[in-house]
């Protein structure tokens, strides 16, 4: 079966005026156009496309590479809003619609937003969402406390930011688990740090316990090589101080250096900390 939304590898059947046709072991076809035909080819060849259908609402394949695929998420700029929806630039030739219907709140052209696309049934139709929250689901988690995950930043709340855990489920990292600047749209690496009641998923955006002494000490080895063997903060500092010039909590921090005293690879005074 030809996949629309998503990356197909099918077999070069036959050279036509308009273009090569593809097609998977199940005889279905589609058409190349001419314009992404590659520059050498042999019948029986394999090529990977992208399926989606063109202007004309007739599936074709493609071997430009989208910003976004069926079933996933990404920031998406708006290109155009007409009495229909709005147009979004995936990549392509063709604009990626987004309903106003499917629109979390009104979309202006020259904005950003953070959309989930996927096949309208009813048109055949690859069609954008900012309702993201829509296709998530936290009823029967896939994930586990401690996991390492991959994370999408959705949305801010007044208590933190909301995030796509694995692009299946929705988790929040709160205000003081943040040390970093993040956006919608960007893209992390985090750990289910909670399961509360109602598979609601708290989220850090460092490694969990004794997993983030390594990684942070690490880090704190390399900030006093770059500059020049000392670092003004120690276990009495600020937590803000130790923020701004380290992007990780004192908690985290205390643990690092607590590490690479007990390694003799730094001295605590009270004026910094050294390297060894």
């Amino acid at each position: 079966m030809i996949h629309i939304g998503e990356y197909n590898t099918l077999t070069i059947l036959r050279d036509t005026e308009p273009g090569l046709f593809l097609g998977d072991n199940e005889e279905n076809e589609i058409l190349l156009p001419n314009r992404y035909v590659p520059k050498s080819f042999e019948i029986g060849d394999q090529i990977e496309v992208f399926a989606y259908l063109d202007n004309e609402e007739r599936p074709v394949a493609i071997t430009d590479r989208p910003y976004i695929k069926r079933g996933d998420f990404a920031l998406l700029r708006c290109n155009q809003v007409t009495k229909f929806g709005a147009f979004l630039d995936w990549g392509l030739v063709k604009e990626l619609f987004c309903p106003f219907k499917e629109q979390a709140f009104k979309m202006k052209a020259g904005g950003w937003y953070l959309v989930h696309c996927y096949l309208d049934e009813e048109s055949g139709r690859l069609v954008a969402s900012s309702k993201t929250n829509h296709f998530l689901d936290n009823k029967e988690l896939t994930v586990e406390r401690y996991e390492e995950v991959d994370l999408i930043v959705s949305h801010p709340s007044d208590i933190g930011m909301n995030v796509i855990v694995n692009k299946r489920h929705l988790g929040l990292v709160f205000k003081d688990e943040i040390f970093k600047d993040v956006s919608v749209g960007d893209r992390l690496k985090g750990t289910i740090k909670k399961i509360r009641p109602g598979n609601k998923l708290d989220i850090s955006l460092s490694q969990i316990g004794y997993r983030n002494i390594e990684p942070n000490a690490q880090f704190i080895l390399t900030e006093l090589g770059d500059n020049g063997g000392f670092l003004s903060l120690n276990d009495k500092s600020a937590p803000d101080d130790i923020k701004d010039m380290l992007q990780m909590s004192k908690k985290n921090f205390k643990k690092a250096i607590g590490s690479l005293y007990k390694e003799r690879k730094i001295e605590i005074k009270e004026d910094g900390i050294y390297l060894k």
